[in-house]
């Protein structure tokens, strides 16, 4: 069952510039800069959904490629679950095109997993199930 949205993933060129924007302008203050694979990546913090804003380390990286197509800007929808594997094979089940039938830990130890946005009518869902903290 979906409980929440968690957060709301962004495209950037460049994470530097957009922290200084948003701290500036919006008086928000990010998290400090991760990463994960090829990602740099920092959380909004605001209260209940996050903004998540990405940037590519290489060239051929996912977020650099989904800028050369689209330009920057929202990348993905992540919604909280209790029971990711669970909710995966239900959606297969129920004939949604899956990215990852099996769940993977992200940067935090949370549990993901990516719907593929042909089945979701262009938008790319991810779920995630937080990791107890």
């Amino acid at each position: 069952m979906i409980k929440r949205i968690h957060h709301v993933g962004i495209a950037v060129e460049n994470l530097d510039e957009v922290r200084t924007f948003f701290n500036t302008h919006f008086k928000m203050s990010l998290s400090g800069q991760e990463s994960f694979g090829e990602l740099l990546f920092s959380f909004s913090g605001l209260e209940g959904t996050d903004l998540e804003f990405l940037q590519s380390t290489t060239p051929d990286g996912v977020m650099a490629r989904f800028i050369e197509r689209r330009g920057p800007g929202v990348h993905h929808l992540t919604l909280e679950v209790d029971d990711i594997q669970g909710e995966l094979d239900r959606l297969k089940a129920e004939g949604i095109k899956l990215i990852n039938e099996i769940p993977y830990e992200n940067a935090h130890k949370d549990l993901v997993a990516f719907i593929h946005p042909k089945s979701t009518y262009g938008i790319l869902l991810e779920l995630i199930q937080p990791a107890a903290r």
